[in-house]
């Protein structure tokens, strides 16, 4: 009974450390490789987009701060001649 239990223990071991080994190599061929790239680049893009908005936020924040400043919204630039937002 006890080599029995053995035995499974080992096949059972040596299946998962099979998969696992094939996943990891599966990481190196030139598929994996190619996966990982594109989806960094599709982050990268993302990101930069997403850096972008933020700063022409902040960029029409801080034109809205000034023109309060100076008081510069006295009508003259109606919210039509605004850029779209």
């Amino acid at each position: 009974m006890k080599s029995l239990f053995w035995t499974g223990l080992g096949v059972t071991v040596g299946v998962l450390a099979t998969r696992k080994a094939s996943r990891a190599l599966e990481q190196f061929t030139p598929e994996g490789v190619s996966g990982r790239v594109s989806e960094s680049i599709a982050d990268l893009g993302d990101a930069i987009r997403q850096f972008g908005m933020d700063v022409r936020e902040a960029m029409w924040d801080r034109e809205d701060e000034l023109r309060d400043a100076f008081g510069l919204n006295d009508g003259l630039h109606d919210a039509e001649d605004a850029p779209a937002r």
